[in-house]
């Protein structure tokens, strides 16, 4: 397929109708996303897909989606690491990153759609799910990656997991301000997960071999608002070489000749939130040699045998490949989620949806 350079104003809407059909496709009846038919579903995997569905007006998909996955919930606000058929996969552990994912895509919904009723409805199951999250929070501001089938916590952090809680802290935050809740607690974390990510990178990685050789732990950081201005493109430029094949796309991890489209997505999303947008647009446009006809996207590349690997096109790479497009085109008002820290604060004077939720998009007023 020909390079796709996108660029404010230009979205390529059919193209992006077809991925989120094959989205569609694999949707089970239930609501639940899987990676592929007769795969199973995670929780921050099936948030992202439903994401995606809203981008392209498929709320009422979306809204089935997120119900799903309220229905769920455990009675300490978490979820299972992973879902097929109707029953628990994996019950070996409940990731704090999975769990907190809830919030990005709620509030991602309700930027798009002005639905009060909705984001009420769903309120209840964000503040489990992230009083859940933080209650697993250190002193020292680092957040516990799992716990176990035990529910005792398993007692180290992840960069990038604790990158995308960063970014599920200031949805949530903006949920509760929304809908006149308190959110002091989620703030205060917040800003200790933040200084734990800037500062004490001995936080992480510390009963396991260090996961720097992986791109998210490089870009993450960047594309969920840790770091912003020149510290962002100064972490990006730092291991540019490492990770960016020249034509090809982000490399999952910097020791093997794989690139990864998801990976590239979120990277090209990082980039501007870094402002670095003609990067942006240059790295997207090399990922759609890898659409199939149906709308999919071949999950990776291994460039040294010249193989698509693993054989799947996965929902959330499809939903990767959406979100990236609707941030380049800024096609919603949705599409500033990741390249923008839009934190509310009580103190400003906002200006929210009315409660209707048949409107096209809700703006809000937002501050650093």
């Amino acid at each position: 397929m020909s390079p796709v350079m996108l660029q404010k104003g230009i979205f390529p809407a059919e193209m992006m109708r077809q991925s989120v059909e094959y989205i569609l496709s694999v949707q089970q009846e239930d609501g639940a996303i899987p990676w592929f038919e007769g795969g199973y579903a995670d929780p921050w995997d099936h948030v992202e897909a439903a994401m995606a569905l809203s981008i392209c007006g498929e709320y009422e998909a979306a809204k089935k989606a997120y119900d799903w996955l309220a229905g769920l919930q455990l009675e300490d606000g978490s979820w299972w690491a992973a879902y097929k058929g109707g029953e628990i996969h994996n019950r070996e552990r409940r990731e704090t990153n999975f769990v907190a994912y809830i919030a990005t895509g709620v509030w991602h919904h309700f930027l798009l759609t002005g639905d009060r009723a909705f984001l009420a409805d769903l309120y209840p199951t964000v503040r489990r799910a992230l009083d859940f999250v933080v209650s697993l929070q250190t002193e020292f501001g680092e957040i516990h990656w799992a716990v176990d089938s035990e529910g005792q916590p398993m007692r180290d952090a992840l960069v990038t997991g604790c990158a995308s809680i960063y970014k599920s802290l200031e949805c949530g935050i903006n949920i509760a301000f929304t809908l006149q809740q308190d959110f002091d607690c989620w703030r205060t974390a917040r800003a200790k997960l933040g200084e734990a990510l800037s500062n004490k990178p001995e936080r992480f990685d510390r009963t396991w071999e260090s996961k720097d050789r992986f791109s998210m732990d490089w870009f993450y950081p960047v594309l969920t608002g840790v770091f912003s201005g020149g510290s962002a493109r100064e972490r990006l430029q730092e291991k540019w070489d490492q990770f960016v094949v020249d034509g090809l796309g982000c490399r999952c991890v910097n020791d093997e000749p794989w690139v990864t489209v998801a990976e590239s997505c979120e990277l090209t999303m990082a980039l501007l939130a870094a402002g670095e947008a003609g990067r942006a647009q240059q790295l997207y446009s090399w990922l759609h040699e890898w659409r199939d006809g149906d709308g999919g996207y071949w999950t990776g590349y291994v460039y040294r045998d010249d193989a698509i690997w693993p054989a799947e096109k996965t929902t959330w790479t499809a939903a990767a490949i959406v979100l990236a497009a609707d941030a380049l085109t800024g096609h919603t008002p949705a599409s500033k989620l990741f390249t923008a820290v839009q934190l509310l604060d009580e103190c400003l004077t906002e200006k929210l949806p009315e409660a209707d939720s048949s409107r096209e998009g809700a703006e809000v007023l937002v501050a650093r």
